[in-house]
């Protein structure tokens, strides 16, 4: 028992003076460059290994070697940088509201009052408002054209059709219905309207020829079965007259001049 603490004891007794030795040779490694030369200040340190062993020191039975230099530790690596932020996705556009409509013109209402008030103030074609001039045509074949314009202030409606009374005539010719226009012609101030006149057959199958010098025009209300109304208008005819026979017939009141002498 006592032999085992005596081994014990020099075993503590080598260690420590292992110590020292190892703790001398540092100092005196320090105090001295490779020369053996004192060097003043502090010791500049040999450039860093990483992971390299100082060499051993001293020696002595069990003295362990210094331990080795500790590598400098690596630089840490640079953080990545965030990523961008997507963009935000376009609101889809509103769609426009639609267009008020626009409200009927005022001119336009303006205009269809003002018409309206004229055709309730117009009055009824007759001698005393009008011209009327009759003139025999070269087509078609005995056709005679009468032409009734407007002289008055007021626009004037042409109603139905003519009654022409040629030098005895004992009543008023026909009227040919296909004739017919859609509405009644009405006259402003200045404007013309037509009808046709077809004095005898083209083919001479006409009885009662005869011929006249002297024509009067009469002019219908609206209301056909009143007959005649106003001035009887009375248009010259050529100074030789015009040839009639019992197939004498007239056409409606027309717009246009064609209308009158197609029939």
């Amino acid at each position: 028992m006592s032999s085992m603490r005596t081994f014990r004891t020099r075993r503590v007794r080598l260690a420590g003076a292992a110590a020292g030795v190892v703790i001398a040779a540092l100092s005196m490694t320090a105090c001295k460059d490779g020369t053996g030369i004192s060097v003043s200040g502090a010791p500049v340190p040999a450039s860093p290994s990483a992971g390299a062993e100082a060499p051993a020191q001293g020696g002595g039975t069990g003295g362990g070697s210094s331990a080795g230099v500790t590598g400098t530790t690596g630089s840490t690596g640079s953080t990545g940088s965030t990523g961008s932020t997507g963009s935000t996705g376009a609101s889809a556009a509103t769609g426009t509201s639609g267009s008020k409509g626009t409200s009927g013109s005022t001119g336009t209402a303006t205009g269809t009052a003002s018409k309206a008030r004229k055709s309730a103030a117009a009055v009824t074609c007759e001698g005393s408002n009008t011209k009327t001039v009759a003139a025999p045509v070269s087509r078609p074949l005995n056709h005679m054209l009468l032409t009734v314009t407007n002289t008055g202030s007021k626009p004037c409606h042409l109603y139905y059709y003519p009654a022409v009374e040629f030098t005895g005539a004992q009543a008023v010719p026909p009227v040919i219905e296909e004739s017919k226009p859609q509405a009644v012609v009405t006259l402003e101030p200045g404007q013309s309207g037509y009808a046709g006149i077809a004095l005898s057959s083209a083919d001479g199958s006409g009885s009662g020829g005869r011929t006249v010098k002297s024509l009067g025009v009469s002019f219908y209300g609206s209301d056909l079965g009143n007959g005649g109304v106003g001035t009887q208008a009375r248009p010259k005819l050529p100074a030789g007259g015009v040839y009639i026979d019992d197939s004498l017939k007239v056409t409606y009141w027309q717009r246009e001049l064609a209308d009158a002498l197609k029939w």
